[in-house]
């Protein structure tokens, strides 16, 4: 892999502390800003709507720039939208550079997903994922339980704090090694009309669509884990950051098993870890109440669920990269991000109802199944699951 490569997997390793980070976060920022948990929780759909409208529009954007001034500008976005936050005493201002940070997120995964993909050719695209979300990965391990940790010493905004400075060294790296255009030529798009036009294609919708679900189900569960882990398990809140790593622990093992699989047998990856994920949901739902079946379940989780999201961005890129290089990229991570707008939606949802911190696990454990009804039944095509995508080079 190319060594511009991990210097993206640095920048999304700062994203994904971000984007996961308020699971840990949570109580002490609905305390300080006076508002009620859910509440709270729309910070992390506020994001992952920013997520959605980003990734196409700054997709498009990109398309006029070079790579690398394209990157650049949007990890500078962000890490300015997270100074700000760290400085704001106001909920609404929060909430608007969680929008804003997104936006400039999801505009730098999909820009790095089509860069990745030119670094390595098509023949090599789900190891190239693995490398970028392997970066989102050692945040849930390394970053998220760092900024769950610093919040309890020095305050929630201590994490933004952080966050912004790990971008710094992310963005003087891309701006001096990241190439300004790929070598693959098959990631240039004709023309925005012909890429929209690939993306109706019904397997690619459905794919979207699973991606959605999967990941919806995961963000559900995942964003109130914090309060599961006091409430219902019993543990003190010190042990929060290390449920949280532990989740990062199995979502590396996740991605590394879906970069080793996803680019030749797509399909039982999902089949498998998607309905290993849908019963671990539910047995974590059942034996909340059980420390060491909720240490066990939590890294299991992490494993099923990222193994599910990194192979189905490789599906989507390979169902619709030949003819969508940049837009396919950024409908995959639109899609995973109207999940992760959906799932602390519900998750909310149902705990506004009175249904107590197991309801948004049980949550999950639906969705999970949806996703993997709807995936089985469009099973892709034997003739197209191991083959790599058209090159018009």
């Amino acid at each position: 892999m190319p060594f511009a490569l991990y210097l993206l997997g640095l920048a999304v390793f700062a994203q994904g502390t971000s984007e996961f980070m308020l699971s840990g976060l949570l109580p002490d920022i609905a305390a300080e800003l006076g508002v009620s948990i859910p509440l709270a929780g729309t910070l992390t759909s506020a994001f992952a709507v920013g997520m959605i409208v980003g990734a196409p529009a700054t997709a498009l954007l990109a398309r006029r720039w070079s790579r690398r001034s394209a990157l650049t500008v949007l990890l500078g976005t962000f890490l300015l939208a997270h100074v700000i936050g760290a400085l704001t005493p106001h909920f609404g201002i929060l909430l608007a550079t969680r929008v804003i940070g997104a936006l400039a997120n999801a505009g730098f995964l999909a820009v790095a997903l089509v860069a990745a993909s030119a670094m390595v050719g098509p023949e090599s695209r789900g190891r190239a994922t693995a490398v970028l979300l392997g970066g989102t990965t050692l945040a849930c391990v390394v970053g998220v339980p760092a900024g769950a940790m610093l919040g309890q010493l020095w305050g929630w905004r201590s994490a933004f704090w952080a966050v912004a400075l790990l971008c710094v060294p992310a963005l003087l790296a891309i701006a001096r090694s990241v190439p300004a255009e790929g070598g693959d030529t098959t990631t240039r798009p004709r023309n925005a009309w012909s890429e929209a036009r690939a993306l109706r294609g019904p397997r690619l919708l459905v794919t979207l669509l699973v991606c959605a679900l999967a990941n919806g189900a995961m963000f559900c569960g995942f964003t109130y884990l914090a309060p599961v882990v006091t409430d219902v398990t019993g543990l003190a809140p010190a042990a929060i950051p290390i449920l949280l790593a532990l989740f990062g622990v199995g979502s590396f093992a996740g991605v590394v098993l879906a970069g080793r699989l996803s680019d030749t047998r797509p399909g039982p990856v999902v089949a498998v870890c998607g309905t290993g994920a849908a019963t671990g949901w539910s047995l974590l739902a059942l034996t909340a109440g059980s420390a060491p079946a909720t240490v066990v379940l939590v890294l299991a989780l992490g494993t099923l669920s990222f193994a599910v999201g990194s192979t189905l961005i490789t599906r989507a890129l390979r169902t619709a990269g030949g003819e969508a290089p940049t837009l396919a990229g950024a409908f995959a991570v639109a899609a995973l991000n109207v999940g992760a707008a959906l799932g602390p939606w519900l998750g909310g949802t149902v705990l506004t109802a009175g249904y107590g911190y197991r309801a948004p696990l049980w949550t999950s454990a639906l969705l999970t199944a949806l996703a993997l009804l709807t995936a089985l039944a469009t099973p892709e095509p034997a003739a197209r699951r191991c083959a790599p995508a058209p090159d018009r080079a």
